[in-house]
């Protein structure tokens, strides 16, 4: 039985702090589970609302995506879940729903259970980073680039192909690459801080070229590695502008760039598709491949297939989580996935 109390890092107002209060522990409604969360990660959304206003509208709110933990109550009509259950989820922006507090309301998609070799702060670096690069790849069009599904289709059915990464070593590169190297690609590129390059192969880059090289550099370098008119896939796992428009320019005549921001590419060219990669579960077009993602992805992750982000474990629980939005955004991390753990709040 969960308690009726609880510890929550509240964004105070738009534009304001974020700061720890006690609040009342939500009850799951019909549909609905309570779910202890023991970690949580970090994304830089939960920054960017804070500094610039966006997404959310209703103060004080509970922020906090990616959720590790425990079914602790189920409401009425649940079916497929248990008290006890290893789940992670994605949390969304309302105070009962986010990541942000040690318990959180969610509405599960199939079967989310954590393998016993997997644990909560190694499962919190799933939910939106792996489902964002499952969409990106296996979604039909203009949400993806519409592959033969992993999870359906069987693996390798993208044999002989290049696609190229960029960002590879940021939460959601890491599991494009996890997954284009199951999907059968032959050539994976991407790019990324060249200290993390041995580690990125052993996800799946076939190459790993400088992130800090200039645009016609990298260009010069993925015509020699995929052939000199262009590549068919670039999954930009940065998307700020200047990346957008290299990925675009990479592109061959009728090549696919898929983008985790909103585009902001110019002098298009016909031939050429975007595709927005809208990474949540609870959007209505998302929920059938949330089901057979939440219901099928476990087992990769048992098999070791897809491996979860290195992290950083912050200290205080939910105290610690605003210094480490701040990290995110002065680009102070690297290559690891920071995480917290609700419950060692005091």
């Amino acid at each position: 039985m969960a308690p009726s109390k609880q510890q929550a890092l509240l964004l105070e107002a738009k534009f304001g702090n974020f700061a720890v209060h006690t609040v009342d522990v939500p009850k799951p409604g019909a549909g609905e589970v309570l779910v202890k969360v023991h970690s949580v990660a970090l994304n830089p959304v939960d920054w960017k609302i804070q500094k610039y206003g966006a997404l959310v509208e209703h103060f004080p709110a509970v922020l906090g995506s990616d959720i590790a933990g425990d079914v602790a109550e189920v409401g009425e009509g649940v079916t497929g879940a248990s008290v006890g259950d290893r789940v992670f989820l994605q949390g969304t922006y309302t105070n009962t729903t986010g990541g942000f507090q040690q318990y959180a309301i969610a509405k599960l998609f199939g079967k989310v259970i954590i393998p016993r070799n997997i644990t909560y702060d190694d499962a919190s670096t799933f939910p939106v980073g792996l489902f964002t690069a499952y969409l990106g790849l296996f979604q039909e069009s203009p949400g993806g680039f519409g592959l033969a599904n992993i999870l359906v289709d069987g693996r390798n059915k993208s044999s002989g192909q290049a696609i190229v990464v960029l960002g590879g070593s940021g939460s959601v590169g890491q599991f494009v690459l996890q997954l284009a190297k199951l999907a059968g690609f032959s050539t994976i590129i991407t790019t990324a801080s060249l200290k993390h390059a041995d580690y990125l192969k052993s996800l799946g880059a076939t190459y790993v070229i400088d992130r800090y090289a200039s645009s016609e550099a990298v260009s010069a370098e993925v015509s020699k590695l995929a052939g000199g008119d262009g590549v068919n896939y670039v999954f930009d796992a940065i998307s700020v502008p200047e990346t957008q428009q290299l990925g675009y320019d990479l592109l061959s005549a009728d090549g696919e760039i898929a983008l985790v921001l909103p585009d902001a590419i110019k002098g298009k060219v016909e031939g050429k598709k975007v595709h927005n990669v809208r990474g949540f579960s609870s959007i209505p077009a998302n929920h059938e491949l949330a089901v057979l993602f939440y219901e099928k992805i476990g087992s990769l992750v048992q098999e070791g297939e897809i491996k979860p982000e290195t992290t950083e474990v912050l200290p205080n629980g939910l105290a610690g989580i605003p210094d480490g939005l701040k990290r995110l955004e002065n680009n102070q991390v690297s290559g690891a996935k920071l995480v917290a753990r609700p419950q060692e709040s005091a």
